[in-house]
């Protein structure tokens, strides 16, 4: 996204409220200490790093669909 981060990106959308249940997760290469934390309060509802492991993300997207 050249114009905006996802966390900017992720506090604009729900501000909207039409958007605002609509979960968002995040899939990130974001890994440092903080990074989760700066995610989950940018907005999202859920924060899954890369590397992705395959054979689990249906399940991990599943859990954050669910709530």
């Amino acid at each position: 996204m050249p114009d905006v981060d996802g966390y900017t990106l992720t506090a604009q959308m729900k501000t909207y409220p039409h958007l605002y249940d609509v979960p968002i997760i995040a899939l990130t290469a974001n890994v440092m200490k903080g990074d989760r934390e700066r995610t989950l309060a940018a907005g999202c509802d859920g924060y899954i790093h890369k590397p992705v492991d395959v054979d689990t993300l249906p399940e991990q997207v599943a859990r954050y669909l669910k709530k």
